[in-house]
């Protein structure tokens, strides 16, 4: 193998020398030269380095380490790595625009990523002395940090120069991120001046593809690279001197003009500036850094949000960028957002989330249904109905402090949100699989979390029993999740009806009693949601069975004639040859199962319904 691997290296060196050194010598003629014979070259050498790249992806996958492989690699890599510094001079720093030369750039990209996971991952930088021996003599790269230097100056260079290209700059930040993720070579890049030069420097006029629509989305996940990188160092200083040229953004955007909020140059900035602060925002992943954000935006720039939300409800290039941002704000993970305890900023925070879902909801259901409707209407609802759900699960408020201080800020939310939801069809919430999520993991939410002063209770029969009978619709869809979702909704509703109404000791609630009477009005509700689980149970191979069976013990409970009409409903429709030994499968079914929710109660039920479906569907 070894002498396949030299005898290999060598042929490719023969051939990549003379295309550099064509390669070489084109950069110092006139643009004026032929095009077309350039672009030839330039394919060429692609090839070359594609193979190259491939050739350095076998030490990942068999472990190579001999050290005249790790010659051969050091040989194969510094052609590369010298065709780095070729790429960007003379003629050829004109030809951005060209696709081969685009394809070369990215070919590049795919070496580097390669060599990178060979020889700069966390895990192999101290085992590659002899390749950076010959590094040294070939190109005077004597160590990781040099290297690192060139690669993140071609980075820098890429993002300069591609503003037009999407595919490359998606190509170079995926590198950058590589980079920045792993823990040791994120902390080596804060040593090089490349990188301090991005850091410092991260404006439209050192890098015009952030101007570029065609590159919009390419924004945020240039500033998350560039928020894991500060957020790696201590200290609110450097923060806020990384958030100068945002803040000069949101201050020239707050002086100007509402009547100016319609022009495609306010526009753009800010959804710029949404998409540039919700990468900052997935960047954060610590109490900490989420307090420098949180402290920069609040309350200086909520007003900010407020007031563009409010102004442009009917652009959804605006209004989707701002919810985004703020789905990613909202959300609590890995315990970002915990405030001290005397802290009254978790509930802060809930009140600026509710204004701009009132603002948002109270405007958009107003709007005439475009031809797009999914675009200018259902896709705004679905991400203001996970910016609530993140924050009504978020752990971070105490809801009660509303009720008990008179302020509208949960109530008001809660009811634009149903509103915004009952505007849409049961039909196209099913179809839109986005707004399908979006929808159920709100019900999920608010039928878990907030029933007790849940506004669903309040609301008129017929529609309280839309509402429900879209979980059940919700059950018999083809998405576990969602069905999960469902199931843990009725589970929460049909223990809530047991407690408090058919196992309460003490006077029903508010809540309590219009439930009851819903209930009351249409008492084949549960009995048909049951039927619903039981059939799926039954007949249908779910994944998630140990979901279904939460709400199926809670709704027996809720009465066992509705599960003994059930059961002979169920055996009714079975063959008579069948029933007797099916009637003995309901039997066990029930077995040491008492007459509460309590979690040990559930599991034993759980194991129970396990045993019941097996028997069940035996010949």
């Amino acid at each position: 193998m070894s002498l396949q691997y030299e005898s290999c290296s060598l042929f490719i060196i023969n051939i990549m020398e003379p295309l550099l050194q064509a390669y070489t010598a084109r950069s110092r003629l006139p643009a004026s030269g032929d095009a077309a014979e350039l672009s030839v070259i330039e394919g060429q050498i692609a090839w070359m380095v594609h193979i190259i790249a491939a050739i350095l992806k076998i030490r990942q996958t068999v472990g190579c380490s001999q050290d005249s492989q790790e010659l051969f690699d050091a040989e194969l890599a510094a052609r590369v790595l010298q065709l780095i510094n070729i790429t960007d001079t003379g003629v050829h720093a004109q030809r951005y625009q060209e696709i081969s030369k685009q394809r070369l750039d990215r070919a590049i990209l795919i070496f580097v990523q390669n060599f990178r996971r060979s020889y700069v991952g966390d895990q192999a930088m101290h085992a590659s002395k002899q390749l950076y021996a010959r590094l040294s003599e070939l190109l005077g790269l004597t160590d990781h940090l040099v290297l690192l230097n060139v690669i993140v100056g071609k980075i820098a260079t890429n993002l300069k120069c591609y503003a037009e290209c999407e595919d490359v700059i998606d190509h170079t930040l995926s590198l950058f991120q590589e980079l920045a993720s792993g823990y040791m070579t994120g902390k080596l890049l804060l040593k090089l001046e490349s990188t301090k030069f991005i850091i410092a420097n991260h404006s439209r006029e050192n890098f015009p593809f952030l101007e570029e629509y065609r590159c919009v989305r390419s924004r945020t996940n240039f500033y998350y690279i560039l928020g894991c990188l500060v957020f790696m160092e201590d200290g609110p200083v450097k923060f806020r001197s990384f958030m100068e040229p945002l803040l000069q953004v949101a201050v020239n955007l707050e002086a100007s003009a509402d009547a100016a909020f319609r022009t495609d140059v306010v526009k753009y900035a800010f959804t710029g500036l949404m998409r540039d602060l919700r990468g900052i925002a997935m960047a954060t992943n610590s109490r900490r850094t989420y307090g420098l954000l949180f402290d920069w935006l609040y309350p200086s720039r909520m007003p900010l949000l407020l007031r563009a939300i409010s102004l442009l409800t009917d652009e959804p290039e605006v209004t989707t960028p701002l919810l985004k941002f703020m789905s990613e704000f909202v959300l609590n993970k890995a315990q970002r957002l915990t405030f001290d305890s005397s802290s009254p900023n978790g509930i802060l925070l809930f009140r600026e989330i509710s204004k701009l879902i009132v603002a948002y909801g109270s405007r958009i259901l107003l709007l005439p249904n475009g031809t797009n409707i999914y675009r200018s209407k259902y896709k705004g609802i679905w991400i203001s109905l996970t910016v609530l759900s993140r924050a009504l699960c978020g752990n971070y408020v105490n809801f009660g402090v509303f009720e008990l201080y008179g302020d509208r800020a949960l109530a008001d939310a809660l009811d634009i949100s149903l509103k915004m939801t009952l505007s849409i069809p049961l039909s196209d919430i099913l179809t839109f699989k986005k707004l399908s999520k979006a929808y159920y993991g709100y019900m999920e939410v608010l039928f878990n979390n907030h029933i007790t002063i849940n506004s669903v209770l309040n609301l008129d029969t017929s529609t309280f029993v839309h509402i429900v009978t879209s979980l059940e619709s919700g059950l018999k869809g083809l998405d576990t999740g969602i069905s999960t979702q469902c199931a843990s909704a009725i589970d929460s509703l049909a223990a809530f009806y047991f407690n408090n109404i058919t196992a309460g000791d003490n006077p029903p609630s508010p809540a309590a009693l219009n439930l009851a009477r819903h209930i009351g009005e249409l008492p084949s509700l549960f009995p048909q949601i049951l039927k619903s689980l039981f059939e799926i149970i039954i007949f249908e191979d779910a994944g998630n069975q140990w979901s279904l069976s939460r709400p199926i013990l809670s709704l027996i409970m809720i009465s066992e004639q509705m599960f003994s009409d059930l059961r002979a409903q169920i055996l009714a429709s079975q063959p008579l040859d069948q029933q007797q030994r099916l009637s003995q499968c309901f039997d066990k079914l029930m077995t040491d199962v008492t007459r509460s929710l309590e979690p040990k109660n559930r599991d034993r039920f759980t194991q129970n319904l396990t045993t019941f479906r097996h028997d069940f569907r035996a010949k």
